[in-house]
């Protein structure tokens, strides 16, 4: 468990009139998922044919420690957001662009663990599985074929949701290795699939299966042959996963023609125009975003930067202003206003901020520039 150890677990699940039990059987009612570091190796030696039977038809629950602690009243899930990364801070830390964490969110392949005015915030499981995505990634595997193969994953294995962070999935190059001592089972009992061993894997250890992306490569659709948006979005994203910019625009321009302009077409083409560095482009298309749904609160927050790039300050702090009477305990906003008020000289306003930001993103990659600005002290005197 990652907030408390067994003995504590134990004592709190009685005071709730539960019962810690070891090992697992079918007449559980409840598995939990630890937080810190996954049991998922125990958990898949114990797993067989009737756990997987019961939670199919309802009889056991599979969650994880967060949710435990939430629906026992013992975490609050709005204080719960200082441990949660937005897109920019999980950018960040794994060093990539900030839209290219958004791809792997609309794309599945991360899911946030909460949402607030379209504002995706992932847990720290999510940046585990993140880092594993751009490893696959920077080896050549296509973000496709890597959804396709947790696709895949996920059928295998369907009460469990997040499969790169819960099951106990090992990077090998452009390859995935499940790592299954029982082999993966269906209810019945019966080996679901057999994948051939590994050459990474000298000792070919039978432990070890490979579930390799090659035959996952898809070609691209022309846009003449698209008649749905989401398939308008399909190919833009495939465009994006391609490096080809240009063409990825003009199918999001394209969808505007065809459907109208949405919030999130225009944002995703004002991310275009910004990586292509059309400062003018990206503001205008920002602003539409905000026009058509006030409340996008993340447009409203890229659209600050965008303007303090162009040097219109005193509009970028209404812009931030308007983010936060939205979404007050945004971080990143708070962290950009803070930049903002000392560049505008203002720095008791900023020191404000800077503070604010500290409470909500405390382990934030930016929060050592915080202390430094504020000239407080890491907990190791630095």
């Amino acid at each position: 468990m990652g907030g408390v150890n067994r003995k504590e677990a134990r004592r709190l699940v009685r005071d709730y009139g539960g019962v810690m039990v070891d090992p697992i059987d079918a007449t559980v009612d409840l598995i939990v998922l630890g937080a810190d570091e996954l049991p998922i190796g125990d958990f898949e030696d114990q797993i067989n044919a009737e756990i997987l039977e019961a939670v199919s038809e309802g009889r056991m629950t599979v969650m994880s420690e967060t949710e435990l602690w939430q629906q026992l009243g013992c975490v609050d899930e709005e204080s719960d957001a200082k441990r949660l990364y937005t897109p920019a801070m999980l950018a960040h830390l794994l060093d990539v662009s900030i839209t290219t964490v958004r791809r792997w969110h609309r794309r599945g392949l991360i899911t946030p663990s909460r949402q607030v005015h379209k504002l995706p915030y992932f847990d720290f499981q999510e940046v585990s599985s993140a880092r594993r995505i751009a490893k696959l990634v920077s080896a050549g595997a296509s973000p496709d074929a890597i959804e396709s193969k947790l696709m895949s994953l996920a059928s295998l294995y369907p009460n469990i949701d997040r499969p790169l962070s819960q099951l106990s999935v090992i990077v090998e190059g452009k390859n995935l290795l499940l790592q299954s001592g029982g082999g993966l089972l269906e209810p019945g009992g019966q080996k679901l699939i057999d994948f051939e061993p590994t050459p990474a894997n000298p000792g070919n250890d039978p432990q070890l299966e490979l579930l390799s992306f090659e035959s996952f490569e898809s070609e691209r659709q022309s846009i003449e042959l698209l008649n749905t948006p989401d398939e308008f979005l399909e190919l833009a994203i495939q465009c994006e996963d391609d490096d080809d910019l240009d063409s990825a625009a003009e199918v999001y321009r394209a969808l505007c023609l065809a459907f109208g302009p949405s919030p999130d077409a225009c944002f995703r083409l004002a991310e275009l125009l910004y990586q292509q560095n059309d400062l003018t482009g990206a503001r205008e298309r920002y602003f539409m975003a905000v026009e058509i749904d006030e409340s996008f609160v993340e447009a409203r927050a890229s659209l600050g930067c965008v303007l303090v790039e162009l040097g219109q300050l005193e509009l970028a702090h209404s812009v931030f202003l308007g983010a936060l009477q939205h979404h007050e305990d945004y971080p990143d906003v708070q962290y950009h206003m803070a930049r903002l008020l000392d560049e505008m000289q203002d720095p008791d306003a900023a020191d404000l901020h800077w503070k604010r930001f500290l409470e909500l993103a405390p382990k934030s990659p930016w929060a050592n520039e915080a202390r430094e600005r504020l000239g407080i002290k890491r907990n190791d005197g630095k």
